[in-house]
């Protein structure tokens, strides 16, 4: 929506002055009128008198209860409106009368809002401080890191140079130009060769008098004695200077590494020299300024080429003020439009080429962001002190509308206190119906042993009697035996009681072990020993079938589970196994025990027919035996199923290729369980 103020003037008609916008110059206003041009819904430019305008804000401010007769609010009002529309109601005497009154009456308000307006100031400023402060540690640190950087690239730049020189020290050739002084034209075309490798400038064999015996530009008439570094390198150490180079200039580091004799004195030295516009060239893509000074503060290397060779000590430097901010020298330069107007300034001394690295950083993304954090507070601040003096208007709508909302707040926690009783009691019975499930289940679980010991009673019948007839027997063999003075006979007869009584107790401790309720099911378990007492369970019942087992028990397996359970999962497994094979020709039980990734697996497969419904044989009551067989419900698999979750494994059912089934029991090895 756009928008125009237009005065109406005497004489123009339907031809309003215009201002602003060109489409006000459509609204027709009345003579001497004072309105807004806006567009209506349909897109046409009408005026609304500032009249309506004004009459529309009052009763807003009124509505929020800061507008009273005689208030500040008020008397502004009525002040606007006369400078407006010309036709104030009060005389310019009673005006400023009632401005007087006014600042009279609000006096404490007006001293409240300048000290609050101070109190904003020195908080922004001190914001702006405390945030300029900051900005330059962040920068001192990046500062710190980019000059860091910066150095240690020259100095490793340079270490190559150095380490070269020493290395070109025991060169053979060179040791022996200068012993014989006949193999001076050799040495050449090696450091030319080494000089082009390694980028060196210059690569020269001096002599112990300072003469130029080789060189990769040419031997130079003029003798290094006296110069610092080569008067070093005769000393027996390595030599570093920095210097212009004769004749073109260029700024380059010489070392120098002495050559010693086999006898121990220096007959000589190797002098490498190397440039520095290399790494200038890196550091001129940069934005900070990076410069190198020596001893006497001139800059030898430097990212601005219009530093270099300045002494920051003579009047050729940059200009620049320097002072002291938060612990940050700060300098003031104008030095061109390539350097920062307001920069940090840090230094770091590098002993290894004997140079001092310097740096300067632009200071003004602190400047910036201390601003605009400063602007931020200020603006926060005035805002949250507007809507303060507002708010003190509506303290009372405040008060009822919090009566209000505590009101609902009582009745909702009251609700909150009904639902949470109701949850409570939902939880009391769920947690009295799982005490009930899990019941159920153990119960279920002794019921499927119990049928299990059922089904096998005929068999375990015939197990006990057949040793009671034998040891009946053998004692009254034993007896007559006495009476005849066979003393020998008898003892042999005793032994074989002893044997049988032996099976007869191994027999019923493996029922009393099956039979009884676990505790704690999940154990360390032998599953050797699992698998053999299953078997000697079921030895009748596979003699009277005339199951052939294949079973042969390798080195120990440990895994976690129950005992007792185990042995029921094992146990149905293969009392299922066995049912299923009663009408085949061929009657196998194979069990084996292997190791799958990092599961322990233990296999029973059969002979039989399979599986007729693999995805259905876990389901309670499900079962292929006929009705009234009178061996089982169908919850053999079922609690098995369960019982092998409960260890953390998995039980699995399918057929075989070359006929009969197999169920996988997946187990959980014992950390004590050995490597298969």
């Amino acid at each position: 929506m756009g928008f125009d103020f237009v005065e109406g003037r005497e004489g123009l008609g339907d031809r309003p002055r215009k201002f602003g916008r060109a489409f006000a110059a459509h609204a027709f206003v009345a003579q001497g009128g004072l309105g807004r041009c806006v567009r209506n819904g349909a897109g046409h430019a009408v005026v609304v008198p500032i009249e309506q305008i004004a009459r529309g804000a009052g009763a807003f401010i009124e509505r929020v209860g800061i507008l009273h007769e005689g208030g500040i609010f008020w008397i502004l009002r009525e002040m606007f409106h006369g400078a407006i529309f010309g036709k104030a109601r009060w005389s310019m005497q009673e005006t400023a009368a009632k401005v007087v009154v006014m600042t009279a009456t609000y006096r404490n308000s007006f001293i409240g809002i300048a000290a609050y307006l101070m109190a904003v100031a020195a908080l922004v400023a001190g914001i702006w401080w405390y945030g300029y402060g900051a900005g330059l540690a962040q920068l001192g640190k990046r500062a710190e890191s980019d000059l860091a950087l910066a150095a240690n690239g020259l100095v490793g730049e340079l270490e190559r140079f150095r380490e070269l020189a020493v290395l070109m020290a025991d060169h053979p050739l060179v040791y022996a130009a200068l012993e014989t002084r006949n193999d001076e034209e050799a040495v050449t075309p090696v450091l030319q060769e080494i000089a082009d490798k390694t980028g060196a400038i210059e690569i020269a064999l001096v002599d112990a008098s300072g003469k130029v015996l080789a060189a990769t530009l040419g031997a130079d008439e003029s003798p290094l004695k006296g110069r610092a570094h080569f008067e070093r390198a005769l000393d027996g150490a390595l030599g570093i200077d920095h210097l212009l180079r004769a004749g073109t200039g260029e700024r380059i580091f010489v070392f120098a590494a002495p050559v010693f004799a086999d006898d121990g004195p220096v007959v000589g030295a190797i002098v490498v020299s190397a440039g520095v516009e290399a790494v200038e060239v890196a550091w001129r893509a940069g934005a900070p300024v990076l410069f190198f000074t020596d001893g006497a503060d001139m800059v030898f290397v430097a990212s601005r080429s219009e530093m270099v060779l300045t002494s920051v000590k003579s009047g050729n430097f940059i200009d620049y003020d320097q002072r002291r901010v938060h612990g940050f020298d700060i300098w003031r330069v104008d030095g061109g439009r390539y350097l920062p107007r307001h920069a940090l300034h840090l230094t770091q001394d590098l002993p290894v080429i004997a140079m001092r690295g310097e740096i300067m950083i632009d200071t003004a993304p602190a400047r910036q962001l201390a601003l605009l954090q400063a602007a931020a507070a200020g603006a926060l601040c005035l805002a949250f002190g507007a809507f303060g003096f507002l708010a003190t208007q509506r303290r009372r709508t405040l008060s009822e509308a919090n009566a209000k909302l505590e009101s609902r707040v009582k009745s909702r926690t009251a609700q909150l206190l009904e639902a949470n009783t109701d949850l409570r009691r939902e939880v009391a019975e769920r947690r009295a119906a799982e005490t009930s499930l899990k019941k159920a289940q153990a119960d279920l679980v002794q019921a499927g042993k119990l049928s299990a010991l059922g089904q096998m009673s005929a068999g375990i019948s015939h197990e006990l009697n057949q040793p009671l007839m034998a040891i009946q027997s053998f004692a009254e063999n034993g007896v007559g035996f006495l009476e005849r003075g066979k003393t020998e006979v008898a003892a042999q007869n005793l032994g074989r009681i002893s044997e049988l009584a032996h099976r007869m107790g191994r027999i019923i401790k493996n029922l009393r072990a099956f039979s009884r309720q676990e505790v704690e099911p999940f154990t360390d378990v032998d599953l050797g020993k699992v698998v053999d007492a299953m078997l000697e369970l079921l030895e009748p019942k596979i003699a009277e079938a005339g199951i052939a087992v294949h079973w042969a028990r390798g080195a120990q397996v440990i895994v976690r589970g129950g005992e007792v359970r185990l042995q029921q999962v094992l146990l149905n497994l293969a009392s299922n196994a066995i049912d299923a094979m009663e009408r085949s020709p061929q009657k196998i039980l194979t069990i084996d025990v292997g190791r799958v990734g990092d599961k322990v697996v233990v296999s029973v497969s059969d002979t039989g027919p399979g599986i007729k419904e693999p995805e259905k044989i876990f389901d309670p009551f499900y079962s292929t035996k006929a009705v009234g067989a009178g061996e089982g419900m169908g919850l053999g698999l079922s609690i098995s199923y369960g019982l092998v979750q409960s260890f953390g494994g998995a039980i699995r059912g399918r057929n075989l290729d070359e006929g009969g089934a197999i169920f996988t029991v997946e187990l959980i090895p014992s950390a004590m369980e050995p490597r298969l």
